[in-house]
């Protein structure tokens, strides 16, 4: 474990720029806080304390905003950068030299049992507000891109953007989709405005319509 932690601490150095020494990032960094929170959370889980393992987990998610279930397993030189918003769900299989940033959710889909959230092989990145759901995988080396939700396997040494998620580059090619427009990306909320704009819209010819019959009237 103190081996493992030590590598932890370098990871955070060959990682920020920003990190000054030792005892800024022992003190300040709450993404190696989780991260050291979790591994001893995850032993407890394996020692099968599964209350005292949540608990410790919960306790990390308040010190800390990012929340790992004790059950996630995750490799070495994992790094968290600013960290705020993480969630990694019990599931969740992370290789090594993984790196993730603020409000990314490697999560579920829904209610399924068994195994239900994502597997991230080795050197992976995912990048700020990225949603990976579900019992997928990314492989070895591949890049999901800020605010992309992927629902589907990535293969290894590829970029995924969007929503939903699409692989752009593979292999160091670019991958051209005719239909994929990074400018006219779906936007949910825009579209539930428009919806109601319509709706509101139908409401007030029909409204017209009713005043009119009834001035004939």
């Amino acid at each position: 474990m103190r081996g493992v932690m030590r590598e932890d601490l370098a990871t955070v150095f060959d990682q920020d720029p920003a990190a000054r020494n030792k005892l800024e990032v022992i003190l300040t960094y709450s993404g190696l806080h989780a991260i050291w929170f979790h591994r001893f959370a995850h032993w407890l889980w394996r020692k099968k304390c599964l209350f005292l393992a949540r608990l410790l987990s919960q306790f990390s998610r308040f010190l800390t905003g990012i929340e790992i279930h004790p059950g996630a397993q995750i490799g070495r030189r994992f790094f968290i950068d600013h960290g705020m918003g993480v969630v990694i769900g019990e599931t969740c299989e992370i290789g090594d030299d993984v790196t993730v940033f603020q409000g990314v959710t490697l999560g579920g889909t829904g209610k399924e049992k068994g195994k239900r959230h994502p597997t991230l092989g080795n050197d992976v990145l995912i990048s700020a507000g990225a949603k990976v759901l579900g019992s997928i995988t990314i492989a070895d080396h591949s890049k999901i891109g800020a605010g992309s939700v992927v629902l589907h396997d990535v293969p290894p040494n590829s970029t995924v953007v969007g929503i939903p998620g699409r692989i752009v580059r593979q292999n160091g090619k670019k991958i051209h989709h005719h239909d994929l427009n990074h400018s006219d990306l779906p936007d949910p909320i825009s579209d539930k405005f428009n919806q109601m704009e319509e709706l509101i819209n139908q409401l007030q010819r029909e409204i017209e319509t009713l005043k009119k019959e009834k001035t004939r009237i």
